[in-house]
């Protein structure tokens, strides 16, 4: 089994075989919030516009996601896991549109599998990749917006390689550098109130979960579910 680790929409782009696009801060930890939380399945956008447009179609009942790290005008919630941590989605379709990580999943025509990953389901993310016995394992680190890289993406990307290889890896360490890495302060800045200290702690929450978030295209369009692998 070959694993690469690639980078940005350009590395989604690229990305062959069985294909975890990494997203932390805070797509891939807010979609496993909202799915463990009863959401039947998460139609993954690239536009607010597209959004918008499925939910007034009847595709979903809520819009969830961000625009610069605000949810858009008109979308139910925001990109915030801490947030829908108390949302009863019992049943529901949510319609996500995020910067980085649904554009990442939206990129990735080339994939196999695909799973929308981050560190609250990384363990059962392994499972799941290896569930498939693939010849090739991409890992995509989306980072901000898809152009810069983020410590808490690549970090997420290379515990994920070591786990797939067999190797322990150390959750406590990786949340350490994250922390000392100067990424979370955003979540401490009064002056961005759509960000909260506690997006951070569950995003943080290393296996917090016991399934994977699996992508499957149905009418075209990528739709995120619940994979618990055995």
């Amino acid at each position: 089994m070959g694993i690469s680790i690639h980078s940005l929409l350009e590395g989604a782009e690229r990305a062959t075989g069985s294909v975890a696009i990494v997203d932390v801060f805070r797509a891939f930890t807010t979609a496993a919030v909202a799915l463990a939380n009863g959401a039947s399945k998460i139609v993954m956008v690239r536009s607010v516009e597209e959004a918008l447009a499925l939910r007034d179609a009847g595709i979903g009942q809520f819009c969830m996601g961000e625009v610069q790290g605000r949810a858009p005008e008109g979308f139910d919630f925001g990109n915030s896991p801490f947030e829908i941590s108390t949302v009863n989605f019992h049943g529901k379709t949510i319609i996500q549109r995020t910067s980085a990580g649904t554009q990442g999943i939206v990129a990735a025509s080339r994939a196999d599998r695909l799973y929308a990953a981050s560190l609250v389901t990384a363990e059962a993310t392994v499972r799941a990749l290896l569930s498939g016995s693939p010849d090739q394992v991409s890992l995509v680190a989306m980072g901000d917006n898809g152009i810069t890289r983020t410590d808490e993406d690549e970090l997420c990307t290379i515990h994920l390689r070591n786990r797939l290889e067999g190797r322990p890896g150390d959750a406590d360490a990786i949340r350490r550098v994250i922390l000392a890495s100067g990424e979370v302060e955003r979540f401490h800045d009064p002056a961005r109130p759509y960000l909260h200290a506690e997006d951070a702690d569950i995003a943080l929450d290393v296996d917090r979960y016991d399934f994977a978030v699996r992508v499957n295209l149905n009418d075209g369009r990528p739709v995120a579910r619940v994979e618990r692998p055995a």
